[in-house]
């Protein structure tokens, strides 16, 4: 509809525009001329506003996936040294 309006409106400058140039004294037959020149602008107008490509479709990606974790993992164990109880990271792989 924008498209539209902006061709109208551009058409009716080119007509104001050609209907204000001066025109010499012995013009006889330059309103034939100039009505359908402003004529066809109009319906090059509204059928190239008609005919304009529609916006592209939308594009929806994949959805969520499943990612499996990582394999391993730290856990703190504790343990006997001896002297006491500590405690220490051990990497726990399944």
């Amino acid at each position: 509809m924008k498209k539209m309006f902006l061709a109208a409106a551009a058409a009716a400058v080119l007509a104001a525009a050609s209907v204000v140039a001066p025109a010499p004294a012995n013009a006889r037959n330059g309103g034939a001329v100039a009505a359908g020149v402003l004529g066809g602008l109009a319906a090059g107008a509204i059928i190239g506003s008609a005919a304009a490509s529609a916006p592209p479709p939308y594009y929806y990606g994949p959805g969520p996936a499943y990612v499996a974790g990582p394999p391993c993992y730290w856990r703190r164990e504790r343990f006997w040294d001896g002297y006491g109880w500590r405690v220490r990271r051990v990497q726990i792989c399944d």
